[in-house]
């Protein structure tokens, strides 16, 4: 084994340019032939084959080389000893001639790619070249096409008299000689200016033949147009009927088109985003103009500069004449609010169907001197609203869009400059015109295109992007505001019976026996509610607005009355009812003294969202009353018996409960446990 290691150790010392003894032999002996070693020059010299066989040598050498190191150490070998040096000296030569020979694979790599780069650089050099050459032999070739093209006398030599070298031929030939010259040159200019304008002549004659056909082809056309029109007009005339049964009135659309012109900008916008909107997302919505357009038609007209003067004196002579007695101050200022608070004669109306039948109607106006919109309501159902009274504003026009977003009462005016024009003439409040004028809400501003600056706002958008951004989003809170009205107005005609509607889907809800009944729903004012002991917590808190509905509800249960004054917002659904109890039995008991009372209002108030039932939630408000009997129910069943009055229980238990009281407050279970049917502690 160690004489093979040795031979090994030779060869490879042998590639590697010899023992170090040979080197200084060598380096004695031949001093005078002393270079400097440079692995490029030996890369010439070097076969790749041989230096693929001497890597796959080294790398059979190494391998075998860790294989004896691993038996030895295997064996017991210490580390450090001399055979597992020897192996580890040898092994490093190895590794030394490996990286030799990956050096010069990558310099023999890079001495390839230097050498493609040149010859491709040569090539390119010799096709920039050729093309050149041909580009030189093309133009070379059109120059000669048109020498032969252009023949016209035969050995003519033109005259220049400013040329030196003209006046010096012209001495040397005679008189005759240098006329000829210059008819000769005279001759080639008239016959180029008259090939050039014969060549314009022939294009004038060509473009005036097409001139004339396209002139025929339009008085055809023109004349197939004029007999096609009544034609056109008599099959619009017949096609009136099928329009009305395919709902797709092409005669109606076009007259409001026409009509859509002469609207104002805000309206125009609106008209145009609705349009789309219902051609694209809903069909339910239909958009129609009303108003003078005569009138509209006058005001779009720029006002007339000159009078006659005759008309000026005639009106000079009827005023002496009739003595009219100036007016008063007052009629004066009645007469600018008038001017101030005029409207557009023409107004824009949306009518939203809903899914029940019911469409809400929205007429939208523009009041021309104070750059404002302001919409009127109405909702038409088929079936007759007039049964609940409580009811009765639900559907009002002052009540049915306010606060469609929040903090938006449309009460007063969005346009900061109103205000400088209502100190003019006196007009104290917008509010008062909003029965006449309409709702100058800031979402019909926002359809129309308007913006006014405010400090909420986080973007400027104008015109029909505003409009469209807000177009969607609109559409839907209508809707939704018009369906949930709808919904609380059938629920109250239920409720001023003494009825609590509860939808098959809320039935787990509550058990199936609920003594306590409703005795009264009525609708209660803003002040009324506010008068009230048991509801000052909540107007402290600033939860009573004057834009909020007001209700009161009664729940008896033999000598107990329950009154619940109750809160309804206008977004509701999206903001629950607030409810607020007040108990008359065995003397007054509210929320505020009573911890029970409190209770059973945190399980209509807060746990308010396991009576919400189905999206979008229109029976939370019923859910809550029939909350709040079962809950009195409970009340009323689990308080002790005064031991001391002979008889039976005035309210026997007829619920499940667990345990009837709980902790030192001794809070009642009113907490309804489905599908087992009992009453536990929340």
């Amino acid at each position: 084994m160690s004489s093979d290691l040795k031979k090994r150790k030779s060869k490879v010392l042998r590639s590697e340019g010899g023992t170090p003894e040979m080197k200084r032999g060598r380096g004695e002996g031949e001093q005078q032939d002393v270079h400097v070693y440079s692995e490029e020059v030996e890369l010439d010299s070097r076969d790749t084959e041989q230096d693929y066989l001497q890597y796959k040598e080294s790398c059979e050498s190494l391998a075998t080389l860790m294989g004896e190191i691993q038996e030895l150490k295997a064996s017991g070998a210490k580390e450090g000893c001399a055979e597992v040096e020897q192996r580890r000296m040898q092994s490093c030569i190895h590794f030394m001639n490996l990286k030799k020979l990956n050096r010069l694979a990558h310099m023999r790599l890079k001495r390839g790619r230097d050498q493609t780069h040149e010859a491709k650089q040569r090539v390119d050099v010799l096709h920039l070249q050729l093309q050149n050459l041909l580009y030189e032999v093309m133009h070379l070739q059109k120059e000669i096409s048109k020498c032969l093209e252009f023949k016209l006398v035969e050995n003519v030599l033109f005259y220049n008299p400013n040329s030196k070298k003209d006046k010096m031929l012209c001495k040397m030939l005679t008189e005759t000689e240098v006329n000829d010259l210059q008819i000769s040159k005279t001759c080639i200019l008239f016959t180029v200016e008259y090939r050039k304008h014969q060549m314009l002549a022939e294009k004038y004659k060509e473009s005036q033949t097409t001139k004339e056909k396209i002139q025929k082809s339009i008085e055809v056309k023109k004349e197939h147009l004029r007999s096609l029109q009544p034609g056109l007009n008599a099959i619009m005339q017949a096609s009136l009927p099928v329009q009305e049964y395919l709902s797709m009135p092409f005669e109606q659309t076009q007259k409001q088109t026409e009509i859509a012109r002469h609207l104002p900008p805000p309206l125009y916008v609106l008209f145009v985003q609705a349009n789309a909107y219902g051609q694209a997302c809903d069909k339910n919505l239909c958009v129609s103009i009303s108003g003078d357009v005569d009138e509209a038609k006058a005001l779009s007209k720029p006002p007339e500069d000159s009078q006659d003067d005759e008309s000026d004196s005639d009106a000079e002579e009827e005023q002496e004449k009739t003595k009219r007695r100036r007016p008063t101050t007052g009629g004066q200022l009645d007469e600018k609010r008038r001017e101030m608070l005029k409207r557009h004669p023409l107004s824009l109306c949306l009518d939203l169907k809903c899914k029940d039948g019911s469409i809400l109607h929205l007429y939208f106006y523009y009041l021309m001197n104070l750059n404002i919109m302001t919409v009127k309501t109405k909702v038409s159902t088929s079936t007759d609203l007039s049964t609940a009274i409580s009811a009765g504003c639900l559907l009002k026009s002052d009540t049915l869009l306010s606060c469609l977003y929040i903090g938006d009462q449309g009460r007063e005016t969005p346009n900061p400059a109103n205000r400088y024009q209502f100190d003019k003439v006196g007009i104290v409040t917008f509010s008062d015109y909003v029965d006449e004028l309409g709702h100058p809400y800031m979402w019909v501003q926002s359809l129309g295109g308007l913006n006014f600056p405010s400090d909420t706002s986080e973007s400027v958008c104008v015109g029909s992007s505003l409009s469209a951004s807000h177009m969607e989003s609109t559409m839907k809170l209508l809707r939704g505001r018009v369906q949930s009205r709808l919904a609380l107005h059938k629920q109250f005609a239920s409720l001023e019976h003494s009825m609590i509607p509860v939808s098959s889907e809320c039935l787990h809800l509550f058990p199936a026996k609920i003594i306590s009944r409703l005795a009264r729903w009525t609708a209660i004012a803003y002040q009324d509610y506010m008068e009230l002991p048991f509801t000052r917590h909540v107007s402290d808190a600033g939860l009573a607005k004057e834009t909020d509905l007001y209700f009161m509800s009664v729940v008896e249960r033999g000598t107990a009355r329950l009154q619940a004054a109750v809160v309804l917002s206008p977004r509701y659904p999206e903001i629950s009812p607030l409810f607020s109890l007040s108990l008359s039995w065995k003397g007054e008991r509210s929320g505020r003294t009573d911890d029970n009372l409190r209770a059973m209002e945190s399980e209509v108030n807060v746990f308010k969202n396991e009576l919400q039932g189905p999206r979008p939630g229109h029976q939370l408000l019923t859910n809550q009353i029939a909350r709040l009997c079962v809950c009195l129910d409970v009340y009323l069943e689990t308080e002790g018996q005064d031991d001391s009055v002979e008889g039976p229980r005035e309210f026997p238990r007829e619920k499940m409960c667990l345990r009837t009281v709980r902790g030192p407050n001794r809070l009642k279970p009113f907490k309804y446990n489905h599908p087992q049917g009992f009453f536990s502690h929340r």
